[in-house]
């Protein structure tokens, strides 16, 4: 038995490891789809690879590293031949996660985002810490390989920067979601009322990011209105969708980006992607926090009056001694 262990083992990692190449290829391929030119540097407004890197490290740990560079180098070598910068893009790709990772270990974090900490942690120290290295890593061979010049290089390291951060902060709530996602759990769905959100959503959502009116902020009420009744599974699904539907508008003109110079649509973009996101994802954690003190406090009541009425069976009646049977004396 030792030894059909000690063989599965070495397949089971095996399979772990083309499975999270594959996810990650994936992701990074659909993430190419659509891109923006900003000072003549291709980036992606949200780069989902990251997002899938740092929830396959929270479920499975760093022996998702090993996942995480194979499909890093699959999706360059889709885009150029091999290089001395392959190398240097597969690193940064794979340090900035896995550092992100290592941090979220350190500060507690727990995967159900179930309190507000959870949440900061992940956009403060996942997303915007934690990408800093792979934006750093992007942009300085950019600069080395002289497809961008010097003064270009903060507009690019921030379009880099946030769009990988947006990767995290889509993706891996959405992930880890799905993850912890049980059967028990589906019975529980209010069927009805989801089914109207979904209607609402995708008539809103395109309204929102589609018009050549100023109208995003409609998006607004409906992450409220999923985050309330669906928590985060639902307020980022939202989330999301929104984001896909603008980052199209954004990379063909249309709808509220009609007329911005590429600077302006990324800018643009990402702060409508950056504030729907923190929004979905904290008050989320917010509105799962209280819940969570309220089930808490409604245990402590019931195990508290279960006390009190454990105690008052055990009084003895009166004029009546304790352990005696005739009258007092």
């Amino acid at each position: 038995m030792v030894g059909i262990r000690g063989r599965r083992r070495p397949v089971v990692l095996a399979l772990e490891t083309l499975g999270v190449a594959a996810g990650y290829y994936a992701a990074g391929r659909l993430g190419l789809l659509r891109g923006l030119v900003v000072d003549q540097a291709l980036v992606t407004p949200i780069w989902p690879p990251t997002g899938v890197a740092l929830a396959c490290l929270l479920i499975l740990g760093l022996r998702a590293a090993p996942g995480i560079a194979l499909g890093a180098l699959c999706v360059v070598l889709s885009l150029s031949a091999p290089g001395l910068s392959t190398i240097g893009v597969v690193a940064g790709n794979t340090a900035a996660p896995v550092c992100a990772y290592l941090m979220l270990r350190r500060a507690g974090f727990c995967e159900d985002l179930a309190r507000l900490r959870d949440g900061l942690a992940l956009v403060f120290l996942g997303a915007l810490t934690g990408m800093v290295i792979s934006a750093c890593t992007g942009v300085a061979l950019l600069l080395a390989a002289g497809k961008v010049d010097t003064g270009s290089l903060l507009p690019v390291w921030l379009a880099w920067w946030v769009g990988d951060a947006m990767g995290v902060v889509l993706v891996t709530p959405l992930l880890l979601v799905l993850h912890r996602a049980r059967r028990a759990s589906l019975r529980e769905v209010r069927w009805k009322e989801s089914g109207g959100l979904a209607v609402v959503a995708c008539v809103l959502v395109p309204l929102a990011t589609q018009s050549t009116l100023d109208v995003q902020f409609l998006v607004y009420p409906l992450l409220i209105w999923a985050a309330l009744r669906f928590q985060l599974a639902g307020s980022i699904l939202c989330a999301l969708l929104a984001s896909v539907l603008a980052t199209l508008a954004a990379t063909d003109g249309r709808g509220p980006f009609t007329g911005l110079t590429e600077a302006e649509v990324m800018m643009k973009l990402q702060a409508f992607n950056g504030t729907m996101a923190l929004t979905a994802l904290l008050l989320s954690a917010v509105i799962a926090e209280q819940r969570s003190t309220r089930k808490s406090v409604e245990r402590a009541c019931l195990e508290l009056a279960a006390a009190l009425e454990h105690l008052t069976a055990g009084d003895s009646p009166p004029g009546r001694r304790p352990g005696g049977d005739g009258p007092p004396s």
